[in-house]
């Protein structure tokens, strides 16, 4: 895809989500380690905490989802950001383990802004060139990586709570440019008549839609994996990895991932999907996110840990974009919000399931979760072979709009 053939509201949704995501991954590498020295919180009850924000967004994500179907992409931005903005603030104010848990369920209850700004990216794309189009997103997501966790680490050395603060400002900023610089994507028409149909989409049947179940199956398993991952890894790199300030070491592990993230969506996606098509990518993506956590299942020193981090992000790199690219196009384009809020929910509840059991598995070991995941992630694919065999090469040739 031409940077210079960028519709000028795509460029404006890629910069509110780089911003927007600079904030969140800030805060990555310090929760975990921040809920346990400062409130001394178990690992077990460290990773319910993570558990919880998906928790929400898993009831959240549908809802939002479908009412920006029906009122506009915008508005719910607007909203879901200062949802965002409340709970990064109540973050660095709490004083008891109940108002973490109150904040990161407030986040996720309202966290629809991401999902939401790829609705806005599919309605202001063609079909074939939208997992390009979402790999920018995911390219956003790389950079906001590559800066954000390593500066939420060095901000820890100023104060525990001064990251969540900075992350605040972050949000705010975002929520301005949302208001001052971003055009609605849907006309009147559009709305109207997404407002029509948009709730016709719910869970059970989005699985009679064979090539949608079978892509929700994907990340379902996928994010299994990425579950345990997110929720141990910087209690991973403090017990293995980090003799001293391990918030700055896991920071710069994340940087890694955000760096090769960036490579893979602005070199690798687009000449990797003309050349095998989306759903050979998928399962070549698979591939190497299984290598990456087979590394981190028997990481003893850094520079493993380095190497898994950078092939894990160049397999979600090429996996997500284009699981989410068949998703939309396994129904019509008035459901484009209700699927990816299906989608966003179902990661959601992937991620509830796998946090809230890694925390027994780092009991176990510390390298437990990670073999788990490898496991995890080797399954997810056989139904990436059988979408495979459902598409073809190209999954522009086929018929996915009606139940199957």
């Amino acid at each position: 895809m031409n940077l210079k053939d960028l519709d000028k509201r795509l460029i404006t949704i890629l910069l509110i989500v780089f911003v927007q995501m600079v904030g969140a991954s800030l805060i990555l590498p310090i929760v975990p380690l921040f809920a346990k020295n400062e409130f001394g919180m178990s690992p077990m009850l460290i990773t319910l905490l993570v558990a919880s924000f998906y928790a929400a967004q898993f009831v959240g994500g549908p809802i939002l989802g479908r009412w920006s179907d029906k009122v506009g992409r915008v508005p719910i931005l607007i909203i879901s950001q200062i949802g965002t903005v409340i709970s990064f603030v109540m973050f660095g104010m709490a004083g008891a383990v109940w108002v973490l848990f109150a904040a990161r369920l407030f986040d996720g209850i309202t966290g629809g802004n991401i999902v939401v700004a790829q609705a806005y990216v599919t309605d202001v794309t063609p079909k074939e060139k939208r997992a390009q189009a979402l790999g920018l997103v995911f390219a956003a997501f790389g950079v906001a990586f590559f800066i954000g966790p390593v500066i939420g680490g060095l901000l820890v050395g100023i104060g525990p709570r001064v990251p969540y603060f900075a992350a605040a400002v972050a949000a705010a900023i975002v929520v301005l440019m949302t208001i001052f610089t971003l055009d609605e994507s849907m006309t009147t028409r559009e709305r109207e008549e997404h407002q029509a149909v948009a709730e016709r989409l719910s869970f059970s049947e989005a699985l009679r839609v064979k090539p949608l179940m079978l892509a929700l199956l994907i990340v379902f398993i996928a994010q299994l994996a990425l579950g345990v991952v997110m929720a141990t890894f910087a209690l991973f790199g403090e017990a293995v990895l980090f003799t001293s300030n391990p918030e700055l070491g896991v920071g710069i592990l994340l940087a890694i991932v955000g760096f090769a993230q960036i490579v893979t969506q602005t070199a690798l996606l687009g000449r990797a999907i003309v050349r095998f098509g989306e759903t050979r990518v998928m399962s070549i993506a698979i591939v190497v996110r299984t290598t990456s956590l087979g590394l981190f299942a028997v990481a003893t020193v850094v520079w493993v840990a380095g190497i898994g981090s950078a092939l894990f992000a160049v397999g979600s790199g090429l996996l997500l974009p284009t699981l989410q690219a068949l998703a939309t196009r396994s129904v019509g384009d008035s459901m484009r919000g209700g699927v990816l809020g299906v989608f966003q929910s179902t990661t959601s509840l992937a991620i509830i399931v796998s946090t809230a059991a890694s925390g027994l598995l780092f009991a176990v070991s510390p390298h437990m979760p990670y073999i788990a995941a490898f496991v995890l992630s080797g399954l997810s694919l056989i139904p990436a072979l059988m979408l495979v065999r459902y598409y073809g090469r190209d999954p522009q040739t086929a018929t996915v709009s009606e139940e199957t």
